[in-house]
């Protein structure tokens, strides 16, 4: 019997078993993940960016736990000795018609409260970054780069130090809701919690199904791929170069990263997995697929979108189209300067109507939380996201 359940071992449900027992110690807390690790998919497949908060629209729980988090995640970092660095990025308009959007990324970005920003020309972003092509940019200080592995670890660490317990390698099957608790069946165990929160990431929208709670919208999984510069190739890449994202798309377009642990990664694009855990182009779950395919809101999404997805599918299979987009920021690179990396894959909500849900998005009741769609900047914002997922939690354990 616990207190409360977590299911979902990533950064997101980390930090909110560790800021439920530092609120308050004593609770019986246990976090219940399917994979043998923790942070096993999207919290250790990203690109390793610590997000300034630039994008998002002002007033949105992005926004706000995007800024709050950023400096919760650094003052965390300085603390538990986690290597990270605050380098900087560069967001590059290569055309004129991207000025207008440069402009309101811009003024997102003063409106969320960043310092230091500036709109910069050809000649400032060459002494930023001399490799960058560009006729207007925006620097944005804030921008840093980490391993979320190696934060999602230490939030196990201290999670279980004070007294939380780690289930691993059981995937949930069953979820009944009683008078009093809920009662959570996996493969081995049977757990009974007096109040359940749901962090599963690319299946939490199943997982809340399960548990019998009725959504309008599906999780779908977007595969980001990327190529690795060559070591003769580095010194293009300073730190973070950007382009101006597509606004209709909440993606932020093929990048250049430098990471923490050493070399330049490129990418990620955004193409349509064929299963929730799909990192290769020919990952197949005919079940998934199915179920993602007869989805609605799919339907209408490719009938808005589909040249944008048309173009992302044929970046996946090409690497020269993939080299291409990359050459509008850093026209040096060239085809055989780039090779094939890693992937993630990102859960993102959407809706019947075809709508991409373009915002962090819960679902509550009394004895449940469900993290339904928990996207990019939820790494960086992971202990502020916990902070407010842990105070819904004993709000209700008050009552």
């Amino acid at each position: 019997m616990y207190d409360v359940t977590i299911i979902g071992a990533g950064i997101v449900g980390l930090a909110t078993a560790w800021r439920l027992l530092e609120e308050k110690p004593g609770l019986k807390v246990a976090v219940v993940d399917k994979e043998n690790t923790v942070a096993a998919h999207q919290s250790s497949h990203n690109s390793g960016v610590i997000h300034s908060g630039i994008y998002y629209q002002p007033g949105s729980l992005k926004a706000l736990n995007c800024r709050e988090g950023y400096e919760a995640l650094l003052i965390f970092c300085k603390e538990h000795g986690i290597p990270h660095e605050v380098c900087g990025k560069v967001i590059v308009a290569t055309r004129s018609e991207e000025r207008g959007m440069l402009d309101r990324i811009f003024q997102r970005g003063i409106a969320n409260g960043l310092k230091g920003i500036e709109k910069i020309g050809p000649e400032a972003l060459k002494e930023i970054e001399p490799h960058a092509a560009g006729i207007e940019a925006i620097w944005v200080p804030q921008a840093g780069i980490i391993s979320y592995k190696s934060v999602a670890e230490k939030y196990r660490e201290l999670m279980t130090a004070n007294g939380g317990e780690l289930i691993l390698g059981e995937a949930v099957l069953d979820i009944q809701s009683q008078p009093k608790d809920v009662i959570v069946t996996t493969p081995h165990i049977e757990i009974k919690t007096r109040l359940l929160i749901n962090c599963a990431g690319l299946y939490a929208d199943k997982i809340a199904t399960m548990a019998g709670q009725r959504l309008d919208v599906q999780v779908l999984p977007f595969r980001g791929e990327y190529y690795v510069l060559s070591k003769e190739k580095q010194h293009l890449v300073r730190n973070l170069i950007y382009p101006v994202p597509n606004p209709d798309f909440p993606f932020l377009g093929v990048h250049y990263t430098r990471m923490i642990e050493g070399g330049i990664e490129a990418g990620p694009n955004a193409v349509l997995a064929f299963r929730r855990e799909g990192y290769s182009r020919w990952d197949i779950h005919p079940g998934e697929l199915a179920e993602i395919l007869t989805f609605a809101g799919l339907r209408r999404l490719a009938a808005k979108y589909w040249r944008v997805e048309l173009d992302e599918l044929h970046r996946s299979f090409s690497k020269r189209a993939f080299v291409k987009a990359l050459q509008h920021l850093v026209p040096e690179v060239g085809y055989d300067d780039l090779e094939r990396g890693g992937s993630g894959v990102r859960a993102q909500a959407v809706d019947k109507k075809g709508n991409l849900v373009d915002d962090f998005y819960f679902i509550e009741n009394e004895k449940m939380i469900h993290v339904i769609n928990a996207p990019s900047p939820a790494a960086t914002s992971s202990l502020s996201i916990g902070k407010t997922i842990a105070k819904k939690a004993l709000q209700r354990m008050d009552r």
